[in-house]
């Protein structure tokens, strides 16, 4: 099966000793197809990308902006399964660098938690991303990601209490997930103003990494957020260079490890 996982928390070190931000990516698996999405993360890892983040794609996805529920729509019309999911973790995880898979909770349900998380750590996997479980509601997941040693990586917004920002650094283990924009995910032009004071309530609350997804479309915008989180998150920018390129498959990688090598500038850039 797959190589012995690389925990997140391994990462985030060794970006922190380089006095940087560690690079997240994502895409959703099976987009523009199993392979296709195996070849592009892959190149993404090549290019700069310190952690990555493998979508599991649903049909209902509340907190995903147009441009990633494009792309999910694609890998399930074209009958991606929560089987090539793990798949992909595998050959992603084999580079060596943590593979985490993004899912909403539903689909994990239907699978097996426990099910599910034996299968994820013998792929690879380093842990998920659960952006629709809390950790007062998630310990079923809890109790079988602590089973397996995977990294729990919940999330906390602007709106999010004191209280559940300390419950949310205490449960997590990888990195928090800071989504510093309310409502969906998505590109932006500028960097919101909510993300730093954000960062700085989760920092006060607990000793782990913070990440930023905030729509960082480029190496500037990167440096930004470098400037003051742990991580930087990037999703809709990496599937925009896909579907802009849906056509020509080659051009669309060669983009996306244009786009990889301009973020992994950037966090160096934003170094701290």
């Amino acid at each position: 099966m797959g190589s012995t996982p690389t925990s997140t928390t391994q990462a985030f070190d060794k970006a922190r000793a380089e006095s940087r931000s560690a690079l997240v990516g994502y895409l959703p698996a099976g987009f523009p197809s199993v392979e296709g999405s195996i070849t592009a993360l892959r190149a993404m890892v090549e290019a700069g990308c310190d952690v990555i983040e493998i979508g599991l794609p649903y049909s209902d996805p509340v907190m995903d902006g147009p441009t990633i529920q494009a792309a999910a729509q694609q890998a399930l019309e074209r009958g991606v399964r929560t089987a090539d999911v793990l798949r992909v973790v595998e050959a992603v995880a084999e580079t060596g660098v943590p593979t985490l898979v993004m899912t909403y909770w539903n689909p994990i349900e239907r699978y097996g938690v426990e099910r599910w998380a034996s299968d994820l750590a013998k792929a690879g996997g380093a842990g998920m991303i659960t952006p629709d479980i809390t950790p007062d509601h998630g310990s079923a997941w809890i109790d079988a990601a602590d089973a397996h040693d995977l990294d729990k990586v919940f999330l906390v917004a602007p709106s999010s209490t004191d209280d559940r920002i300390a419950m949310t650094a205490a449960e997590s283990r990888g990195f928090v997930y800071a989504a510093a924009v309310m409502g969906v995910t998505g590109a932006r032009d500028a960097s919101s103003d909510l993300a730093g004071p954000l960062v700085g309530r989760v920092r006060a609350s607990g000793d782990i990494p913070v990440a930023v997804g905030i729509g960082v479309s480029n190496g500037d915008q990167a440096a930004d957020v470098a400037a003051y989180a742990d991580g930087v998150i990037v999703g809709s920018a990496f599937v925009r260079c896909l579907l802009d390129h849906a056509d020509d498959e080659a051009a669309g990688l060669e983009a996306l490890r244009a786009l990889t090598t301009d973020l992994a500038e950037g966090v160096r850039r934003g170094a701290r």
